[in-house]
């Protein structure tokens, strides 16, 4: 049985996982990351693309954004569109200059990985943790398994479950340790990725009575859009003809064309919001995915992933250069902060794009006095700027 020993051991090689392991092995801390996917398979998944300022600020300080500063693509507004009207919401002009980076989620993860690989780090792909142990001790254990069958143990002074909601993580925490929410939305997001010259500057959040649609980007020649269908509307319903049909309808604004061009990805996507309001039992510590998870809307997964990371390496440093506990204490108070505007801002931007009721309901009608108002005030815009953009870390220090 292979045996490994380091301080911090980290289940998930996502984006959670690589920058805490970068982050501490800038403050002098070992870790050993286990993957359960392959390096080609973790690497290939499209995910999310938006990066908030303070994601980008962090991958610059850890001195792993050189591809990123040269091929992400900088926004400092969005559209928002209702009814064939358009907004602009002016980012850097509302927020002292804070922007967002389009930047892959995919080319992210390839980034930290090579240079964790490139720096001797110690990664092990398609290793599943089995089990986490005595993680009510000082000395906590994670059991895996590789691919071919050969059986570790990772020993550790602290376990970091970057593993997803479906990773051992979250379901090795006591059940009476925290309680859960959910929200199921009643429709679901169609995805696609198309070699196409993106037809606009920002993004472009519309409401039409046919349902939400939204154009983003993924560099200057692809474009990522997105259509609202119901949850159980299967791909094959969906040809590609119609989609570019749907999408330039949904998106359509007075003297604006959007361009089709050849689909390479499709996919559908649910959207629910989940969360736990613990996020530690003893020594076993989650993040990202593991604890929440937000509707794309508001483009959060990711940066409230490394934020929790931030949070989680204030404690690590905190302990092995002060002997102090503190701040591990405190961990779940403070990742709950963001946790909680991050999933407020995304049921806020869900909730106001998607066609939920008939046109011309109630419910549209509210709808189109957010709309209204957002239109004549600066305050608002502000609100959806800071939150978009992502709150700096000292917002939160009360």
């Amino acid at each position: 049985m292979k045996k490994i020993t380091t301080q911090v051991g980290i289940i998930g090689a996502g984006p959670a996982g690589l920058v805490l392991a970068h982050w501490l092995k800038k403050h002098g801390i070992s870790s050993v990351i286990l993957e359960l996917r392959s390096r080609e398979y973790v690497e290939g998944r499209v995910r999310a693309g938006l990066l908030e300022q303070n994601t980008v600020d962090i991958i610059n300080d850890l001195g792993l954004a050189d591809r990123l500063n040269t091929e992400g693509i900088e926004h400092d507004g969005v559209y928002l569109s209702f009814d064939e009207e358009r907004i602009h919401v002016p980012f850097a002009e509302l927020t002292g200059g804070r922007k967002i980076t389009i930047y892959g989620q995919q080319e992210v993860v390839k980034d930290l990985t090579d240079a964790w690989l490139e720096q001797g780090g110690q990664l092990y792909f398609e290793t599943g943790a089995t089990a986490i142990v005595d993680f009510d001790t000082d000395r906590p254990k994670i059991h895996f398994e590789s691919d071919g069958g050969e059986q570790g143990i990772l020993e550790c002074d602290f376990v970091a479950a970057c593993d997803g909601f479906h990773g051992i993580g979250r379901k090795t925490m006591p059940k009476d340790s925290y309680q859960s929410y959910d929200i199921t939305y009643p429709f679901s997001w169609l995805g696609i990725l198309a070699n196409v010259a993106p037809s606009t500057d920002e993004l472009i959040y519309a409401y039409h009575e046919n349902g939400f649609a939204l154009h983003s980007l993924r560099s200057e020649t692809v474009s990522r859009l997105y259509l609202q269908v119901d949850n159980d509307e299967k791909l094959e319903d969906w040809p590609d003809e119609r989609i570019w049909e749907e999408l330039s309808t949904r998106l359509a604004t007075k003297g604006w064309t959007l361009k089709s061009g050849p689909i390479f990805d499709k996919s559908i996507t649910p959207m629910r919001s989940h969360m736990i309001d613990n996020l530690s039992s003893g020594r076993l510590f989650l993040a990202g995915d593991a604890g929440h998870i937000v509707p794309p809307t508001g483009g959060k997964g990711l940066n409230l992933a490394v934020a929790d990371i931030k949070h989680l390496v204030d404690g690590f440093v905190d302990f092995y250069k002060n002997n102090s506990l503190q701040n591990l204490d405190d961990y779940t108070q403070m990742a709950l902060r963001r946790i909680w505007r991050a999933q407020d801002f995304s049921n806020f931007m869900t909730q106001l794009f998607h066609k939920q009721d008939e046109h011309g309901s109630y419910t549209y009608k509210l709808q189109k006095a957010k709309i209204d108002y957002i239109k004549m005030s600066k305050a608002y815009k502000t609100t959806i700027a800071e939150n978009y953009v992502g709150l700096p870390f000292e917002t939160y220090e009360f």
